[in-house]
């Protein structure tokens, strides 16, 4: 059993949407599989996310799965003759009106509400900032540009606006159809797209509560790529289960530079509130035709690791890839390396674990077992949760000792799959509190991940089996 931490978030794609190549990359350490809702019909994830269900239950490991809300479309129309060629100092109109196909000096638009959100002196980036265009002037649903930086533009590529300021809402039409086909496979996270407030995230959270099947409670996932969000990143954070570092847009209106030090606050902002943290965007992106990544690459990975991130995301590197199943290989590596540099470095824990100022009992003892296991020496901590609160706890803190979260419920495993340092099992455990831990400790030694003799520390609540309720600590040594 692999005791890499960092988990692993795979797009799914015309490279990789076969039962076949699905199995080979859950073996290969995919935790996360994501549904980008960018393309294809209901249908089409409804199936995917079958296939997905179905090669995880013949690997023998629960993994997530992620819808990806589109959210909305700020791109320019088609040309008709699919892409043209921009040169500096080259007027071009963006118009909103427009129904003909584009050409060397205009196209139109998908986000009808650019004439209003921009004004004279404002700076406009297209593919992902590669074409620079400055605003000259606005005339009704015309937008008059000067082309500052060129090259060639192509069919509904997507429009920044540097600093920010375009207020198109978070959750489209589209989107809230979209949550609807989610909640109907239970899907274990749903990520929001260009969430501007707390307000946006709480929206999508009664939208999911809504369409939610059976009481499903999906996580909640704050893809942070919007200078607005910024500023209120951490009531973001608090209305969310989890951020996505989604360095891509973001980059385009905070500035290249900017990136890497919010993707650390980002990343500290969330663990210290108890969420999760997902880093993405192009962190292998020469393997969508290289089979090995770039040294620049790897240093990406491995720095997102070090920065505490709970996994690290793939997209056109497994969706559209010529080496999917590679790509996954090499990304497990580099964690695994990375995590193993952390522990000779810093040790089993983090340095600040004695100023954590508690007032619940069952964090107490999610942190207590994390100080005790790490003071005996311990080969695991196991905790017993129903909800997956007091694992996701434990791993919000460094530690180098593997968390074992064992649950009855389905969802809470495979939820689970996203916590760092977490590895989810199910067991179905006898109310009865010591045959429950005579079960889990059979459980731990037949997959090998306790050997008698060895010390473990444990966790559970009682009465056994009441979500919120951890309220004991126990170390074992194994018979």
């Amino acid at each position: 059993m692999s005791l890499r931490a960092t988990r692993i978030v795979a797009t799914l794609g015309p490279a990789s949407n076969t039962p076949e190549m699905l199995e080979a990359m859950i073996r290969a350490g995919v935790d996360v599989v994501r549904l980008n809702f960018s393309h294809g019909s209901a249908q089409d994830h409804i199936d995917r996310a079958q296939r997905v269900r179905e090669a995880s239950a013949r690997v023998g490991r629960e993994v997530a799965i992620m819808a990806d809300l589109q959210g909305p479309k700020i791109r320019v129309g088609k040309f008709a003759a699919g892409k043209v060629q921009l040169v500096p100092g080259q007027p071009f109109v963006l118009d909103a009106e427009r129904s003909e196909p584009g050409d060397e000096h205009g196209v139109g638009l998908d986000y009808k509400e650019l004439p209003r959100d921009v004004r004279p002196g404002d700076v406009l980036l297209l593919n992902d900032g590669l074409i620079v265009l400055d605003v000259v002037s606005v005339e009704g649903s015309r937008v008059h540009t000067v082309v500052k930086v060129g090259g060639e533009l192509s069919n509904n590529k997507g429009i920044n606006k540097q600093g920010g300021g375009l207020t198109a809402p978070a959750l489209t039409d589209k989107d809230r159809e979209d949550i609807v086909t989610a909640m109907s496979f239970d899907a274990d996270y749903i990520a929001v797209s260009f969430p501007k407030s707390a307000e946006d995230m709480q929206l999508a959270r009664r939208l999911c509560d809504a369409a939610a099947r059976g009481g499903h409670r999906t996580g909640l996932i704050a893809k942070i790529e919007r200078a607005e969000a910024i500023p209120a990143l951490e009531s973001i954070i608090l209305a969310s289960d989890g951020i996505m570092v989604a360095r891509g847009d973001l980059a385009v209106e905070v500035g290249n530079a900017a990136v890497p030090a919010l993707q650390k606050r980002m990343i500290r902002l969330a663990r210290s509130h108890d969420r999760l943290a997902i880093t993405a965007t192009q962190m292998m992106e020469s393997m969508i035709t290289n089979p090995v990544p770039t040294r620049a690459e790897v240093s990406d990975v491995a720095n997102a690791v070090l920065d505490g991130t709970d996994a690290v995301m793939l997209s056109a590197e497994t969706a559209a890839g010529r080496y999917p199943l590679e790509t996954v290989q090499e990304m497990a590596k580099i964690c695994a390396a990375a995590e193993q540099a952390d522990q000779i470095e810093h040790g089993a824990l983090d340095a600040d674990f004695n100023n954590q100022q508690l007032s619940r009992i069952d964090q107490s003892i999610a942190m207590g077992a994390l100080f005790t296991a790490h003071a005996l020496g311990a080969r695991a901590i196991v905790a017993f949760t129903e909800s997956g609160a007091t694992a996701l706890w434990m791993s919000r803190h460094r530690t180098h000792i593997p968390i074992y979260a064992l649950t009855s419920r389905l969802a809470t495993q495979r939820r689970m799959a996203l916590f760092r340092n977490v590895t989810a099992l199910l067991m179905n455990a006898s109310a009865d509190r010591d045959t429950a831990f005579a079960q889990a400790e059979e459980l731990l030694k037949t997959r090998g991940i306790i050997a008698s003799g060895e010390v473990y520390a444990i966790t559970c609540g009682e009465p056994m089996g009441s979500p919120g309720g951890t309220n004991m600590l126990k170390v074992c040594r194994a018979a």
